[in-house]
């Protein structure tokens, strides 16, 4: 059998976005991942493959490293591409040296990924340079974790320089023994500034500052928890005014995204870009229902003289049963197309369409006033849509005297893909949004209780969380997704 490859890859510091282009290629590709603890879940998620968790908390190894060792190795043998995904990076305190030793001496090939260090990005999150032409044009790294057996004597710890910057990894649990071996052994200044920074780069970031002789003390009065990073010199000064990631209007703020998994990671960027710690919980599973009908519509798209949508789903659905049947956007002709709002005409502009209506509010109310001052009698309409959509649209221009075939292309039920370990986060989120009345519904079949508020993009969506006895905080005023983002950061800042 074909020897595999072992890749030994950093996963960054915990921001998901702070991968490498190269890591995201690779994993695509990997048949196996071993990742530790403070790799982010979420960088797996996407990827369809075997994944083995062999994290270590303190002296709590999920996997011992020797086992760690010999499970690459078994995999790379039975002929696997493996991605042993660290936090960080690999060679940075990470054991990723002793591994590739061990690769090298089984004569597996291998290749190293860098990942981003949380030695200079935590600080850097922090509002903190860890060189500065004033204040330290050097950095040392140090660990503030030795091997076993050697215990905190084994810690190397640097000489005193005023214009160094020192940065200790894995150090919280030691941080007395290291703040007062600096003044005491090493005669560091007692006030020299330093700073803890917990969980840099995500969205429970916490940072204490103080000086070597009062760190441990705020350390410990703010319960401040591993993983951390030590940093200790000037520049820590500068964090008052360079501070930017903790600033952030949405900054800790515990945030539930309800859409459908496919429409969600686009609400969840917007709100993590502005310091939420956001958590998907897909309520709706979209499933395209029988075609037979929609290509029977397709087969006389001629004989239309409108195109409607309500919604993105009937976009992406209706092209792609288009392109099923060998044709493309050329065979809608002269047919004039309405989208109920902003966000379904940004999914037409991807097939190099743009909709002839898009009415100011984007509901089907707002949809169907327009149409009605467009479409000629006479004209036919062509609305594909879910199953279980408003019929506000159809029977009004039905009413209207206007021909619609109303064909259903999808059916939008409750998942049954839930991850029952996220009830928690769900229930004790700051924020819950709902961008339509079926993931209400749904998401409140699933879930009984909430502690945080609801947000609601829009009238229709607030009338049903009303009748579900949950009246939301916060109501999008252009019934959007960015506008209910907005009305977010609203929220919070009035607050």
């Amino acid at each position: 059998m074909k020897t595999g490859f072992v890749y030994l890859a950093g996963a960054g510091p915990g921001d998901p976005e702070l991968v490498t282009l190269k890591l995201m290629r690779v994993m695509a590709e990997a048949d196996c991942v071993v990742y530790d603890y403070l790799a982010n879940p979420s960088i797996l998620e996407q990827f369809d493959c075997e994944k083995i968790y062999a994290g270590k908390q303190g002296s709590c190894h999920a996997i011992p490293q020797d086992d760690i060792n010999s499970l690459i190795i078994e995999k790379a043998r039975a002929g696997k591409t493996v991605v042993r995904l660290k936090g960080g990076d690999p060679f940075i305190f990470g054991r990723g040296g002793e591994e590739a030793e061990e690769l090298a001496l089984a004569g597996i090939p291998f290749a190293v990924i860098p990942g981003i260090s949380s030695f200079y990005s935590a600080p850097a999150y922090a509002g903190i340079p860890v060189t500065h032409r004033d204040f330290a044009n050097s950095v040392e790294v140090i660990t503030g974790h030795r091997k076993n057996g050697l215990g905190e004597e084994g810690i190397k710890f640097p000489e005193y320089d005023p214009e160094k910057t020192y940065v200790f990894l894995m150090g919280i649990q030691n941080i007395s023994y290291i703040a007062d071996s600096l003044v005491n052994i090493k005669k560091f200044p007692a006030n020299t500034l330093c700073a803890v920074i917990s969980w840099g780069t995500k969205p429970i970031q916490r940072t204490v500052t103080g000086d070597l002789s009062d760190i441990a003390l705020s350390v410990e009065k703010n319960e401040i928890k591993p993983p951390g990073v030590f940093v200790v010199g000037g520049v820590v000064s500068l964090r008052e005014k360079l501070s930017w990631f903790d600033t952030q209007p949405l900054f800790g703020k515990k945030i539930v995204v309800t859409r459908s998994r496919t429409q969600a990671s686009a609400v969840s960027a917007k709100l993590a870009g502005l310091g939420a710690e956001v958590m998907e919980f897909p309520t709706i599973d979209i499933k395209k229902t029988d075609s037979g009908p929609i290509l029977k519509a397709i087969d006389k798209l001629d004989t239309y003289d409108w195109l409607a949508f309500t919604s993105q789903n009937a976009v992406s659905i209706f092209f792609d049963s288009l392109f099923a049947s060998g044709r493309d956007a050329r065979a809608l002709g002269k047919i004039k197309i309405a989208a109920a709002g902003r966000a379904t005409a940004e999914s037409l502009y991807d097939y190099g369409l743009r909709p002839d209506i898009v009415p100011q509010k984007f509901v089907a109310e707002s949809l169907l006033e327009s149409m009605l001052l467009l479409v000629k009698t006479g004209e036919r309409v062509l609305l594909p849509c879910a199953e279980d959509a408003r019929t506000v649209l159809s029977d009004g221009l039905k009413n209207a005297g206007v021909e619609t075939d109303r064909v259903h292309i999808y059916s939008s039920g409750l998942t049954d893909d839930i991850d029952s370990d996220n009830l928690e986060f769900v229930k004790n989120a700051d924020c819950i949004t709902f961008a339509s009345s079926l993931t209400a519904r749904n998401f409140f079949s699933i879930v009984p209780g909430i502690n945080g508020i609801c947000a609601s993009i829009g009238p229709i969506t607030t009338e049903t969380l009303v009748q579900l006895g949950h009246k939301p905080a916060i109501e999008a005023e252009s019934f959007t997704i960015d506008g209910l983002v907005e009305k977010i950061v609203e929220y919070y800042k009035n607050r």
